[in-house]
């Protein structure tokens, strides 16, 4: 059933669904049929085939996996079958957990548009793994330990954490004894002391005096608070519990806000250790493996120190002495760095990317306050502004994936279009109206690189890293290999568009050379004979007509015709053959989930999406006013500078989805990422460039030199040989990443442009 074709397919009515996405299911129900699939198959096939090509036929009201082995496509037996074996092995199934995130494949797993983010939903936390159930939990949760607390991540945190936090409330203990009144503090900060040097194993309570674990229900109850369940987040009596009196022997006590000593811990001991818990939260969190520690110090400063003293108890997590007074656990920690907090999420965005949220306001402030460099370099500058990009396209991709996910496919084709690649198009058009503004030409020689960077990065170096990462877990992927065969034509069209001009020039232009001496030292002018060593050769397009008359128009139209060939592109796989990519929705009930919650409204995606693209353009004008002094380091070619630094920054988060992809075996969406990306470079990026020009002249010529010309047409021919068999390991992804490292190799010892 497709989503795309189902009558009354509003998300509330199917939220409920598990969603399964398959790719190419080009059959189709034989109502004439009235067969049993399992029994035909048994027939037809020699018995039940287990390992069946497309795992979503047992989901599907189609003939099941008839021709998918061997036996039945040599005896062509199967009456309800047309495909051929190709076609069947291109078949795969592509999970997605409910309605939005499946519409968000409808309007995004179709030729030229980004895959940008993973998830747009919140994903229910009893659904996903204890490894990740474990990043979610909070520190006042007491479990059952067995491991080892002496780990390398423990003792990591004496030496960058542990000792310096336990020496601040040693010192400020000592203040409090000082002050007499706050004797009572200080010896609550001793305590913590011991605790913050090795928390490992121990844990903070709460003692309460009102209530007791023995109601009046149950008089067979016995008061053991011992007893008490250690895994239960918040260890407090039920409700239908009755207070009792205070023990006999403990003094009434005074209300902590009627206590002198509480406005001398708040003057003089709680501000200094406000300080060195702040410090030690934001360094923990920025090093992401370490939250643990941030949780740690944020519960202590929100919750520990604003108790009274005589109701904390610390202790060791197994230990429960608490004299028979109720307890609550507060805080109990057992390693203080885990691994997988690399897919710990805020609000769904990914921790990385909060993290690096902050540094777009240093760019901004030191980029357009410090502009006489005093306190920042140009060189620090370029690299906090080229840096702060990042995650700005993460933000931009979240935004777009978003707005797809909760609309229908002509928004979600318009909000593609207009930001798909504005991340990229802000910086190619900062840096060429500046470099027009300053008559440096060099500045459109580093653009030509940076779009060249991204052709080859997209085709290479993305895919040739998702093979490997995809290989080295699942062994062997298949993937798509007939939607692989529409992009790879368009692929071979867009390169050979955006090149023809260039092929045209050096037909037809004159090549002209400078500084020509032969062997025995004469000139170019002089009768010597000998062979001559020339300089600085180049086509001259400025002779007679030939670039105005000539280039100029094939530029012109070359720019009209790529993006044409993209909506033909989108016309074949959205309508004519949209069977390729054809999505359906499975009919099994999901136990536990009740509709999807999508993480950004339309609204906010729309917003947050404006304010990410006004700061990618204030970022990208800080790149191009302090790159010239990257430029002008002498043994690094600016080639070299285009094609990595300013072509991959951007497309960093497409990188990394492309390998989450790739490691849950989605291997077809790892490769349309990349492929996606090269397409909308040449067909869309690039004749916008041009017509921009025609608008308002920076002098960009859609001219470029041999290097970018050869190693782009070799790596797109290398792609396409690559993709040809349906099949990706790790051995072809690392063929692709070995090319394109000797391509960067080839622009790193190349000659500056003669314009640089």
């Amino acid at each position: 059933m497709s989503l795309s074709s189902t009558p009354g397919s509003d998300t509330t009515s199917r939220r409920r669904r598990p969603v399964e996405v398959t790719q190419d299911p080009s059959w189709e129900p034989d109502p004439q049929a009235g067969h049993n699939h399992e029994q035909t198959q048994d027939r037809l096939c020699g018995g039940p085939q287990p390992n069946s090509i497309d795992t979503s036929l047992s989901h599907h009201p189609v003939c099941p996996a008839l021709c998918t082995t061997a036996k039945c496509i040599a005896a062509h037996t199967c009456p309800s079958c047309d495909e051929s074996w190709v076609e069947i092995q291109s078949k795969r199934t592509i999970k997605a957990e409910n309605e939005v995130e499946a519409n968000k494949l409808v309007n995004n797993y179709r030729f030229g548009f980004r895959k940008w983010k993973s998830h747009v939903t919140e994903r229910p936390l009893e659904v996903r793994s204890e490894v990740v159930k474990e990043l979610y939990s909070e520190l006042n949760v007491i479990k059952p330990h067995s491991g080892r607390l002496i780990t390398c991540g423990n003792v990591a945190y004496v030496f960058f954490f542990g000792w310096w936090v336990s020496l601040a409330y040693f010192l400020v203990g000592i203040l409090m004894f000082v002050t007499i009144a706050g004797a009572v503090y200080g010896r609550l900060c001793w305590k913590l002391s011991s605790y913050f040097l090795w928390p490992f194993g121990k844990s903070i309570h709460e003692i309460g005096n009102t209530l007791r674990r023995c109601c009046e229900q149950a008089p067979d109850c016995e008061c053991n608070i011992d007893g008490t369940d250690d895994n239960s987040p918040v260890l407090l009596p039920s409700p239908t519990e009755v207070p009792i009196p205070e023990p006999l022997g403990r003094p009434l006590r005074t209300p902590y806000w009627h206590r002198f000593s509480t406005y001398v811990w708040l003057l003089l001991g709680y501000p200094p250790l406000v300080v060195i818990h702040s410090l030690a939260c934001f360094f923990s969190w920025i090093l992401v493996f370490t939250i643990p520690v941030s949780k740690m110090n944020a519960r202590t400063l929100g919750v520990i120190l604003l108790l009274a003293p005589e109701d904390v108890s610390v202790s060791t997590c197994s230990q429960r002495k608490n004299q028979g007074y109720e307890t609550r656990a507060l805080l109990c920690c057992y390693h203080a760095v885990n691994l997988y907090y690399y897919k710990y999420t805020v609000d769904g965005i990914n921790v990385f990317a909060v993290n690096l949220l902050p540094l777009v306001i240093v760019a901004l402030v030191i980029g357009y306050i410090d502009r006489e460099n005093q306190y920042a370099s140009s060189e620090v500058k370029f690299a906090i502004a080229i840096g702060s990009i990042i995650p700005l396209s993460y933000y931009i991709g979240m935004g777009i994936a978003s707005i797809s996910a909760q609309s229908n496919f002509a928004v979600g084709a318009v909000v593609n279009a207009s930001f798909g690649s504005i991340t990229e198009l802000t910086f190619y058009i900062t840096a060429l109206v500046r470099g027009h503004q300053a008559a440096n030409p060099c500045l459109q020689e580093v653009v030509k690189a940076a779009l060249t960077g991204t052709l080859l990065g997209c085709i290479l170096f993305i895919p040739g890293v998702c093979m490997i990462i995809g290989g080295l877990r699942h062994s062997e992927q298949t993937f798509n290999s007939r939607s692989t065969g529409v992009s790879s034509p368009l692929l071979f069209i867009s390169v050979g568009g955006v090149f023809a001009p260039t092929l045209f020039s050096k037909a037809y232009g004159n090549l002209v050379c400078e500084a020509c001496t032969n062997s025995t030292g004469g000139n170019s002018t002089s009768n010597s004979s000998g062979p001559f060593v020339c300089h600085n050769c180049h086509y001259d397009l400025n002779n007679g007509t030939l670039f105005h008359n000539h280039v100029e128009p094939l530029v012109y139209t070359v720019s009209a015709l790529l993006p044409i060939a993209y909506i033909i592109g989108l016309i074949f796989t959205l309508k004519t053959h949209s069977h390729i990519y054809d999505i359906h929705v499975g009919e099994e009930q999901v136990t536990g989930h009740h509709g999807a919650v999508v993480h950004w409204s339309r609204w906010r995606s729309m917003v947050i999406l404006i304010m990410a693209t006004v700061l990618t353009s204030a970022c990208a004008d800080l790149v191009t006013e302090n790159i010239q002094p990257i430029l002008n380091q002498p043994n690094i070619s600016q080639y070299f500078i285009g094609v990595t630094v300013l072509a991959m920054v951007p497309e960093i988060p497409e990188i990394v989805n492309g390998i989450q992809f790739a490691l849950q075996n989605n291997i077809s969406l790892s490769l349309e990422v990349g492929i996606c990306i090269a397409v909308q470079v040449c067909m869309l990026q690039i004749p916008i460039l041009v017509f921009f020009n025609a608008f308002y002249d920076v002098g960009f010529v859609l001219l470029f030199s041999d290097l970018h010309l050869w190693a782009s047409i070799f790596s797109v021919i290398l792609v396409n040989y690559i993709f040809m068999d349906g099949k990706s390991d790790y051995f072809q992804g690392t063929a692709l990443v070995v090319v394109y490292l000797i391509l960067l190799a080839m622009y790193y010892f190349a000659p500056s442009p003669a314009s640089c």
